[in-house]
């Protein structure tokens, strides 16, 4: 039976063709290349099972320590509640890949995708208060008791609820554009920050030929999290602009899994990284009490 698709850029945009009915599932109209499906699917899973514990944990932490929190605790929140939505994906997911092939239930995965696609603009929210408080201290603390983080966060919503609907939707022409321009320029924002930052705190103190162990201890979190944004957003941006240049096939069933595979683990990466950093402060603390 042949399986027709509006656009083959669609499944980049929609995780799925849109059509009506369906005469095979996703796995069957990818069965030349079975593993990279089965290998995604395992990671969606995997991710459930590490993203939901780990997301509740920062968002528990958060609200514990609401009165010791830092100023991006509000962005890493608002993260860890959509990372904990797109974690319970993976069941529904799994279905429509493999058993199901009506489309209905795609309408629901496709705006959960949407909110996943958009998580980089509280990431770069993120990076923008880190930067300000390490690159231009004296404006961050100027700025650090007012709620512009708030209005900022309502903004990246509002944008992010936009972007999801307009995926639901799913026959918006050339709408894959979008997507690659917001991780383009999310992705090269986060890492301006983020180097940035690591030259800032590279830089030893008047007099000192070292740096700081204050300063060293940021400067290699700083350095994880480069290496974390650069191992989840790299491949799209590295490989969605030249999206023509692969066959249809090759990108649907194979290209398409495996970067939104490596993004989408994201959603266990960045909660893991908070709580190790939260466990790394408590330790200092306690030795530094010690001493």
């Amino acid at each position: 039976m042949e399986v027709s698709y509006i656009n083959s850029s669609l499944l980049f945009i929609s995780h799925r063709p849109i059509n009506s009915t369906f005469e095979l599932t996703v796995y069957e109209t990818c069965r030349t290349m079975p593993a990279v499906l089965i290998c995604y699917l395992g990671l969606q899973f995997i991710n459930m099972f590490l993203g939901i514990p780990a997301n509740l944990m920062v968002l528990w932490l958060i609200h514990r320590n609401k009165g010791d929190s830092c100023t991006s605790d509000i962005f890493i929140s608002h993260l860890a509640i959509s990372d904990v939505l797109f974690c319970l994906l993976p069941p529904l997911e799994l279905a429509n890949i493999v058993f199901l092939t009506t489309s209905s239930t795609w309408y629901v995965l496709r705006f959960f995708y949407g909110i996943k696609d958009s998580s980089p603009l509280l990431l770069s929210c993120i990076c923008l208060d880190r930067y300000m408080a390490v690159v231009h201290p004296i404006t961050f603390t100027e700025l650090k008791d007012r709620n512009h983080r708030a209005i900022l966060a309502i903004i990246v919503w509002v944008i992010t609820l936009a972007y999801a609907a307009a995926k639901c939707v799913g026959n918006i022409v050339n709408f894959e554009k979008v997507f690659t321009g917001m991780i383009l320029a999310a992705f090269a924002f986060m890492v301006f920050c983020n180097i940035s930052i690591l030259w800032v705190l590279k830089q030893s103190g008047p007099g000192r030929d070292e740096m700081h162990p204050v300063k060293k201890r940021a400067f290699k979190m700083v350095l994880i999290i480069l290496a974390i944004i650069v191992f989840n957003y790299f491949p799209p941006v590295a490989l969605f602009p030249f999206q023509d240049y692969f066959s249809p096939d090759v990108f649907r069933c194979y290209i398409h899994y495996v970067v939104f595979g490596l993004m989408d683990f994201s959603s266990s990466i960045q909660p893991m990284l908070y709580l190790s950093k939260v466990k790394l402060n408590c330790c200092h603390r306690s030795n530094t009490e010690i001493q």
